[in-house]
């Protein structure tokens, strides 16, 4: 069986980063980009917690589809099995720097979020107490003042 493509990027020089993991064509010709949103290197920084990632699901959802620029273009916004981050699906065909603005917003909206995660209840979500608001908002925090703040062509392309 052959590999797909987000198993050939090499893991061990995996930078954080945005970086475009694919872009497929719909019929009619719309495209869709998914991006990798890497919020730690894999297998050289810890992973995010369940609890964590969770929360930031939340948050980020919530603010990217209720986005007055980039709402209509959201396709998916999930957590990674991996636990280093997200994937961001958008309509369009796009590159990292397309959405290295959109992405400071969102995690700056994580970072200093307060109140009740939006959907967190019995009623709205399958595990709604599995959630670490503060690992979230630590997490944002750090991606957004290391990675996002300046993002270097290691930041915005995966490696060679």
């Amino acid at each position: 069986m052959e590999k797909i493509a987000s198993f050939t990027i090499d893991h061990t020089r995996l930078k954080r980063g945005i970086f475009v993991s694919r872009k497929d064509t719909l019929e009619g010709g719309d495209t869709i980009t998914t991006f990798d949103i890497r919020m730690t290197e894999p297998n050289r920084q810890p992973a995010l917690s369940g609890p964590t990632l969770h929360a930031i699901e939340h948050l980020a959802a919530t603010y990217l589809r209720n986005h007055k620029q980039w709402g209509p273009k959201i396709v998916y916004w999930g957590p990674m099995g991996c636990c280093t981050g997200n994937y961001l699906l958008l309509r369009g065909d796009l590159k990292p720097t397309d959405i290295v603005e959109l992405m400071r917003e969102t995690f700056r909206f994580i970072a200093d979020f307060e109140g009740l995660i939006p959907g967190a209840t019995p009623r709205d979500c399958g595990n709604y107490s599995f959630m670490d608001l503060d690992g979230a908002k630590c997490a944002a925090r750090t991606y957004l003042d290391e990675v996002l703040a300046n993002p270097s062509h290691e930041n915005l392309n995966y490696p060679d």
